[in-house]
């Protein structure tokens, strides 16, 4: 059985934004039998010998497959992809157009969304953020205006298929979900609001809110 280290415990800031939530996604849309072993991230579990060799980054999550021990969530969801063969096209050039918009996710759209996020929930603690945060605004706006163009016609990243790209551009524009930066790109927004109706979400959601303790819809 493949089992997922994720969280089992986080600070109550980031209940929501937690990178694990893509691998677990990924897994109720597969349907393939998984167990999750919660990490403790405030006792400081992810910072232990045992962890490390794990993953050497001590991040959250990690994928092991019968002895097989996978990180980084774009890795982990595209090996998912190719060992079941769903949430993937069987031709190499499809494959390859998958690659490219789970990079374009991580790569591409990631870097000023994240950073902006971190500022809003730093607050005051991060004493240079509303300088910076402006800049990150018209940067993260750049690719978003991109991909609002690209959407125009198309349902999914690839196409008409839902794909593993599209639960790391989903759980990428979520992170900015409260910060009014998707406030004026509609296609983005309906996109993101379409994959996130998915059954296999919803389950991902409750499941982990019941893991973590978190209030019902704290998540979302």
């Amino acid at each position: 059985m493949l089992t997922l280290y994720g969280f089992g415990r986080v600070n109550s800031k980031v209940v929501g934004l937690t990178r694990d939530l893509r691998v677990l996604w990924t897994l109720e849309e597969l349907g393939v039998p998984y167990r999750v072993h919660g990490v403790d991230h405030p006792a400081g579990e992810t910072r232990t010998e045992e962890y490390r060799r794990l993953n050497p980054f001590a991040q959250v999550p990690v994928l092991e497959d019968d002895g097989f021990v996978l990180t980084e969530t774009g890795a982990i969801l595209l090996y998912l992809a190719e060992k079941t063969g769903s949430l993937m096209p069987a031709d190499l050039p499809g494959r390859a157009q998958v690659m490219r918009w789970c990079f374009a996710a991580l790569t591409t759209l990631e870097p000023p969304l994240f950073q902006i996020v971190m500022i809003d929930l730093l607050g005051a603690a991060d004493p240079t953020g509303a300088q910076r945060r402006p800049e990150l605004v018209k940067w993260a706006e750049l690719h978003l205006t991109a991909l609002e163009d690209w959407l125009r016609e198309r349902p999914h990243l690839t196409g008409e298929a839902f794909t593993v790209a599209d639960i790391l551009m989903t759980t990428v524009l979520r992170e900015v979900r409260n910060a009014g930066v998707l406030d004026g790109f509609p296609r983005v927004s309906a996109y993101r609001e379409r994959c996130e109706a998915r059954p296999a979400w919803r389950r991902t959601l409750e499941a982990y809110e019941q893991r973590l303790g978190a209030p019902a819809g704290s998540a979302r």
